[in-house]
């Protein structure tokens, strides 16, 4: 079976490369902190999984082909042919899906700094109930005379 005879094969081959794109995006952003590099690979992951819907005239006359796709494809689609009707719907669908995408990247960044800061916490306590129960004994450096 071709792999255009299978709209579900065709989204399915697409969120593949869609993930393997975003995994070499983030870590390809490894030069910068966490959090705008959550918020970047997330706007780019909603840029890319925000459908929308486009219709194709056929080649027989009055017909339509209806169907969906990747927003900043059918806004690049709809640019290039020049159809303005077609392309600002796509194109705010394209800046809402990176807008959802950036604010998801920031919740994972505030809820995964929430855990690491009440983990830290946690050691901190453990570490002062250990001291207190030992006493204090200062580490001396070696010195050479």
């Amino acid at each position: 079976m071709l792999i255009s005879d299978s709209m579900s094969t065709l989204w399915l081959i697409y969120a593949a490369l869609s993930l393997v794109v975003l995994l070499t995006g983030y870590l390809g952003l490894a030069f910068l902190p966490r959090m705008p590099r959550l918020v970047v690979t997330w706007a780019v992951a909603g840029v890319m999984w925000m459908p929308s819907a486009f219709d194709l005239p056929l080649v027989e006359e009055g017909q339509v082909y209806n169907g969906q796709a990747p927003a900043i494809m059918v806004a690049a689609v709809a640019f290039m042919d020049g159809r303005q009707g077609v392309m600002l719907p796509a194109a705010t669908r394209v800046i809402i899906g990176a807008a959802i995408g950036a604010v998801f990247g920031l919740a994972l960044w505030w809820a995964g700094r929430r855990r690491r800061v009440r983990k830290a916490a946690e050691t901190a306590s453990r570490q002062q109930q250990q001291e207190g129960g030992q006493e204090q004994h200062e580490r001396q450096e070696p010195v050479l005379r």
